[in-house]
């Protein structure tokens, strides 16, 4: 190991770091800079040993979005969700920043300058960003990821557009029905079923098992579901019959095709312009200005409906839970506030016991024989010639006196 050299008016040390890339630093004495030189070859030896883990590379965040576009983005099933966070939110924020010195401080920054966003968005920004520095760790650029603390945000909040009554759901339909018979079935067993847009477009009658009266649901237009699992939806009585016709009429794989046999695509007009029209027919009104909502209900609305309505015909919100495919019973449980009449048959289901328990304590101090003693706290020492209060009591004396 060669020994400080003298630079201008200070000592230079050079060295080679685990990769083997050539290393210098300028100090001002030479015994500090011998001590410095000693330390730094001592720490690459522990690392090249394995006995001391190596100091990630010197990254910035923008190498990481790349990286992470490159690699992870890819495998996911909203690659555009990322692209769009990243390239308005993330990569301007924190882009040249080093990853080792992204701190809490930073964090903190970034949310107060997003304070103009809804809760639920920064907390979607800064979910983003902690599955980024988490990958950064596992890479070895990151040795410890900062604090980040996410917006509170309601997971099952009640605040949703829904058919809310029978004769809304009727005319809807009947309106649907006027405007074509496509129409009709897709938004018909859009409300039977509670299957989300891309499940109806990708589904395909090989999926619709009628012996069993189920709706094999394991796809989202020509992807996975949302959930990336299988589940199993009933066919209810008043859909059977319907998707029975509609079945002699569709030959084809798609159970709802296009008009050219197809499959629908997100931005089709039967989720979006033909809808609106079908409401516009059904005198359903539209929000008034400065409602974000386009409509009196959206298409994924027909999926609350069919869940508000199950849970008012007192469906059972666990089953409820497995046909719409949540994960937690926290998101079914927004559709739980729609069922306050079913407590009336439970207020007195404890009415038994109850009356049983208040015939015990009237009975008790005589069945098993306790007699009620007051409990009363003597002085330790009493005065001379005084008695317990219990005992003056007794004798017909007052104490107090």
């Amino acid at each position: 190991m060669a020994k400080p050299h003298k630079h201008r008016n200070k000592w230079r040390i050079r060295w080679k770091d685990h990769l083997g890339k050539r290393r210098s630093a300028v100090f001002g004495d030479y015994h500090e800079a011998r001590r410095e030189q000693c330390a730094r070859q001592a720490e690459v030896d522990a690392i090249v040993a394995g006995t001391k883990p190596a100091p990630p590379p010197d990254a910035t965040f923008g190498e990481l979005c790349d990286f992470w576009l490159k690699v992870k983005t890819p495998q996911k099933k909203k690659a555009r969700d990322d692209q769009s966070i990243i390239r308005c939110h993330l990569r301007p924020a924190f882009g040249a920043l080093p990853l080792k010195s992204l701190g809490f401080a930073h964090v903190e920054s970034f949310k107060v300058a997003k304070g103009h966003l809804s809760n639920k968005t920064v907390y979607n920004l800064l979910t983003l960003l902690g599955a980024m520095l988490r990958y950064a760790i596992k890479l070895g650029w990151l040795v410890k990821m900062p604090v980040i603390e996410r917006p509170r945000v309601r997971v099952h909040g009640a605040e949703y557009s829904y058919l809310k009554s029978n004769e809304e759901v009727c005319r809807f339909l009947h309106a649907a029905r006027r405007d074509g018979e496509d129409a009709y079935m897709l938004y018909a067993t859009a409300f039977f079923t509670g299957l989300r847009q891309g499940e109806l477009a990708g589904l395909r009658w090989a999926a619709v098992r009628f012996e069993d009266r189920l709706i094999v649901v394991e796809r989202s237009f020509e992807s996975t579901t949302k959930a990336e699992d299988v589940r199993y939806v009933p066919i209810l009585d008043d859909l059977l019959p319907l998707l029975r016709e509609w079945r002699l009429k569709t030959p084809g794989a798609l159970v709802f095709p296009n008009g050219r046999g197809g499959m629908h695509r997100p931005s089709a007009r039967i989720f979006q312009e033909r809808l609106h029209r079908v409401l516009d027919a059904a005198g359903f009104e539209r929000p008034g200005p400065g409602v974000r909502q386009v409509h009196y209900i959206t298409f994924h609305d027909l999926r609350h409906s069919f869940a508000s309505h199950w849970v008012k015909n007192r469906g059972d919100i666990f089953r409820l839970q497995k046909i719409l495919g949540h994960k937690s019973i926290e998101l079914t449980m927004r559709y739980a506030h729609l069922a306050p009449s079913e407590f009336s048959h439970d207020f007195s289901i404890f009415s038994a016991v109850g009356a049983q328990n208040q015939q015990w304590q009237v009975a008790a101090p005589t069945c098993m024989g306790i007699q009620k003693t007051k409990q009363i706290q003597t002085p330790a020492r009493l005065p001379k010639g005084r008695v317990p209060l219990v005992e003056a009591v007794g004798r017909g004396h007052n104490w107090a006196k």
